[in-house]
């Protein structure tokens, strides 16, 4: 099952978890503003993993983070699972 770090208070987040719904793709949708755990969780990921780099140059925070079964992380929502 993919995991979806993103927060309740993040548009993008809602939108992608919508269009997973209508698509019947099973998720785990972690609020990272749900918990310190969940925040740190993210942390972590975002911090060791390359394919937040160009994110982080940006100044952007990388949510929704789709963590895929293999562990390939898709940050472009929209052309993954968009309309």
């Amino acid at each position: 099952m993919i995991k979806i770090y993103g927060s309740s208070l993040c548009p993008d987040c809602i939108q992608c978890l919508e269009n997973l719904k209508r698509r019947n793709i099973s998720y785990e949708f972690i609020d990272i503003h749900e918990n310190m755990a969940n925040l740190k969780a993210f942390l972590r990921l975002r911090d060791t993993n390359p394919a937040f780099d160009e994110i982080k140059r940006n100044g952007y925070v990388g949510i929704p983070a789709i963590v895929m079964e293999d562990g390939e992380i898709e940050l472009d929502w929209e052309k993954k699972y968009g309309l």
